[in-house]
């Protein structure tokens, strides 16, 4: 196995599980009362599915593993306390001296920050930029810290949360990176626990199980512990596109890329993940994943996250292949609070075109296209301007954003006067950092070409503060022409007489 950096590369050989600590909990009885909450970890509730499965036609039981009702909303509290359990045994984890570092998307961080409470340690949390802001409101709320990464950069980048988490480890005293990624604590904890209890709930009879692949400890652990008491079963990982856990096949070449669904895919092999126990496949997108999320929310009560619902369209797909006395269990990893401003609200689902925008014949102004006269010009700058440029820019512009644009004159992110000052007063910033640390990469924008309407801009302006225009050419070219802000629109919407050319 390659190691660079003390990260495993790749993963040709996996943990003999068998050989392990074990920590196996009576499951057929619940205390009464628990020392602390996290005793309520696991025991999570199996629940069969009745609508959607019936609605795809599915002739299968399905079942869901509602691990989303975990005390700190996933399936990651599991390991996240299992690998500090077996840090304490060993001695690599002291109690009121030891500092917790941690990579992560969010989730695991939650479940180890719940355990840092409770067990008495600091803990530091480092997460890519692209993760929801419920779960670093959750997080501040545990007292944890956080550190955020750039979403889009390698997982072997200086600047990856993987890699600062490293380094920091390195300097902070006493400070103990747990690795969910190349930890066997990981998949132990569902060898000894998840497992069991999906057996147990269905009497040791399971055709299928279908899990989404993050860290992987999750299908790794129960897929060993379910086929060696039950060989018959079938387990099939779920792996978004733009993520390389899944092997490529020649008609879908891996290819990294930025996808929307948390918690699911990455861009290397953790060892964490046996590629020889999973026997299928299934690679979705973030709009059927959103879409069925929302579904499992409406119609089977289950008010579960974006990779519940990943797992759950990957499950509909796999269980096509059952008949009727067959049972299908697709776990449920993570909650709803996670991503109440995200998949759940209508417009940031639609502004990605995974909801459809209504049209609305009442207001004469909704079906109308935007056009470029109603757009607020603003300047651009280079990549590599500096920060002061940028901000004399913003100055001389008197507008609320600038663009920042590549050597082909399309645009990479912006430069904003609000998200430079959270950066200096926040993050102890300074204007001698270079201008990518001060550009906003994720930010809402329409495309001319595609012929949005003011009905679209309005919809965007209900959770955004602006909406940046751009214009794509033949050679797919976004250069920016400016933005437009509520109060635009409004002097628009306001006067019927409205020139919509802006002249």
């Amino acid at each position: 196995m390659k190691m660079a950096n003390g990260i495993c590369i790749g993963s040709q050989e996996f943990f003999n599980l068998k050989e392990m600590r074990h920590i196996v909990k009576n499951l057929d009885k619940n205390s009464k009362t628990y020392d602390h909450i996290l005793d309520a970890i696991g025991k999570t509730p199996m629940v069969k599915l009745s609508k959607i499965p019936k609605d795809e036609g599915l002739k299968c039981d399905m079942y869901a593993k509602c691990e989303f009702v975990n005390p700190g909303g996933s399936v990651k509290d599991r390991i996240a306390y299992r690998m500090v359990l077996d840090a304490e045994k060993k001695g690599i984890l002291k109690p009121g001296k030891s500092v917790i570092v941690e990579p992560t998307s969010g989730n695991t961080g939650i479940g180890l920050a719940l355990a840092a409470a409770v067990r008495g340690y600091r803990c530091i949390i480092v997460l890519p930029e692209k993760m929801s802001n419920e779960k670093v409101l959750t997080l501040h709320a545990l007292g944890a810290e956080i550190i955020r990464t750039p979403t889009e950069v390698a997982w072997d980048s200086p600047e990856s949360n993987i890699m600062v988490a490293k380094r920091l480890s390195t300097e902070i005293p006493n400070a103990v990176l747990l690795d969910q990624y190349n930890n066997a604590s990981n998949p132990l904890a569902h060898y000894d626990g998840t497992a069991e209890e999906i057996l147990w709930s269905l009497d040791n009879d399971v055709d299928m199980v279908v899990l989404g692949a993050g860290t992987c400890g999750t299908i790794s652990g129960i897929a060993h512990k379910i086929k060696e008491k039950c060989p018959k079963c079938v387990v099939v990982g779920v792996d978004p596109h733009g993520s390389v856990l899944a092997p490529p096949d020649k008609l879908n070449e891996n290819d990294v890329e930025i996808y929307e669904v948390e918690g699911i895919g990455y861009d290397f092999l953790p060892q964490a993940l046996d590629l020889k126990i999973i026997d299928k496949w299934i690679k979705t997108e973030d709009k059927w994943s959103f879409q069925m999320a929302r579904r499992l929310i409406k119609e089977e009560g289950l008010l579960c996250g974006g990779s519940s619902g990943a797992a759950m369209w990957g499950a509909i797909q796999a269980a096509k292949s059952l008949v009727a006395g067959q049972k299908c269990v697709v776990l449920l990893p993570d909650n709803i609070r996670n991503y109440m401003t995200k998949f759940l609200t209508d417009q940031w689902m639609e502004v990605r075109g995974y909801k459809s925008i209504e049209s609305n014949d009442n207001l004469w102004w909704w079906n109308k296209p935007l056009t470029e006269g109603l757009v607020r010009i603003t300047k651009n700058i280079r990549q590599n301007s500096t920060t002061s440029e940028a901000i004399k820019a913003l100055r001389e512009s008197d507008s609320l954003i600038v663009n920042i644009v590549n050597d082909k004159g399309s645009i990479t992110g912006i430069f904003s006067g609000d998200n430079a000052r959270r950066r200096l007063a926040h993050l102890s910033g300074s204007t001698e950092e270079p201008l990518d640390k001060f550009t906003v990469k994720k930010f809402y924008k329409v495309d001319l070409s595609d012929s949005p309407t003011l009905g679209c801009v309005s919809r965007i302006l209900d959770i955004a503060p602006y909406v940046v225009v751009v214009k794509s050419d033949e050679h797919h070219v976004q250069k920016p022409l400016g933005y437009l802000t509520s109060e635009d629109l409004l002097a628009c919407i306001t006067d019927k007489n409205h020139d919509l050319n802006g002249k």
